[in-house]
């Protein structure tokens, strides 16, 4: 006897973004102010990096609460009531708590409960992560609209003293509402991991460590040269089939949105894919600092803010971190 015939949901034919929101840590915080346990200066930092200041947050705010702010934002711009939010998706590596999921309660806060919620650990290539899983399950059938955030706290978990990463490390959130579309508006995604490589970037410890005291508190650290080395060359790769996949060329873009991660990756990213001068490329990281899950929507937030004539238009993004992993599509800009 052969088993009755299983029903499969449906959904958009195409999907895209709809808006953007955008939260960051409201303490600017300079480079005179990390210099001394690294032993450093103003000028080491802006030549290395390209940062000048950084978002942080206040003690008592979390990624959470920046999360919350950019999703209101976000859904506000959008024009979707917050109760047809079906889908909650939360990019970070932040979280106070290893459960529940930050997405849970934001999706709570902003009025999309009882919408499905999960998080997403990708590191710095979370946003694009999550953007690639909110246009499937959309396409699929399993939701309407979807609310993606990439959210970070960095400033809870960085070691003032290290060298290799403390001045780099901002906090904020980005988030973006994605819904269907007469059009595509979400290019397919190009993503992958090398876990061989996942001592190259990451916590220096474990909580298990740290409960059994053989440890300090876990925080942030990386193999510097190796990491740069690896994110310019192939990353650059990676983004070049972003663009292949999409069906376009380099010159049918209208911005580039590449994690924020350093300037001088930024800065040969553009010389690698022989960007056209017309290309506006966002470089949120000066003033932001590296915010790993939410320095993509952020970058995306202040660019379309500065350059509003953007709109309608397409855009690169490519998020890359610990894992290793990385990720990269090409967008229709809200």
């Amino acid at each position: 006897m052969s088993a009755p015939r299983l029903r499969q949901s449906t959904g958009a034919q195409y999907t895209r973004i709809l808006a953007f929101g955008a939260a960051r840590g409201s303490m600017a915080v300079p480079n005179d102010d990390l210099v001394g346990p690294i032993n450093s200066s103003d000028e080491w930092i802006r030549q290395r990096t390209g940062i000048v200041t950084r978002a942080r947050a206040p003690r008592d705010v979390l990624a959470i609460d920046l999360a919350t702010e950019a999703a209101r934002e976000a859904i506000e711009k959008s024009g979707v009531a917050p109760a047809e939010i079906d889908l909650v998706l939360v990019a970070t590596i932040s979280n106070v708590q290893q459960t529940p999921s930050m997405s849970a309660v934001v999706a709570e806060r902003v009025g999309a409960n009882p919408a499905a919620a999960y998080d997403v650990n990708a590191a710095c290539a979370g946003y694009a992560y999550a953007i690639a899983q909110a246009d499937a399950l959309i396409r699929a059938g399993a939701g309407h609209y979807a609310l993606v955030i990439g959210a970070e706290k960095l400033s809870d978990i960085v070691d003032p003293a290290d060298r290799s990463i403390s001045f780099l490390l901002g906090d904020g959130a980005g988030a973006a509402v994605i819904g269907p579309s007469d059009v595509p508006g979400i290019a397919p995604t190009v993503w992958g991991s090398d876990g061989s490589r996942a001592d190259a970037v990451g916590m220096d410890h474990t909580l298990i460590e740290f409960r059994d005291g053989e440890a300090a508190w876990p925080t942030l650290w990386q193999d510097g040269p190796s990491v740069f080395r690896w994110a310019v060359w192939e990353m650059a790769k990676v983004a070049r089939r972003a663009i292949e996949a999409a069906g376009i060329t380099a010159a049918d873009l209208s911005a580039f949105v590449p994690h924020q991660a350093n300037m001088r990756i930024i800065d040969e990213f553009a010389k690698q894919l022989k960007l056209p001068e017309s290309v506006v490329i966002a470089r949120d990281i000066e003033t932001t600092g590296n915010t790993s899950a939410a320095s993509i929507p952020l970058a995306a937030h202040r660019l379309m803010a500065e350059h509003p004539e953007l709109s309608g238009t397409l855009a690169l993004q490519i998020g890359f971190g610990a894992g290793l992993v990385f990720g990269a599509q090409v967008v229709l800009l809200p």
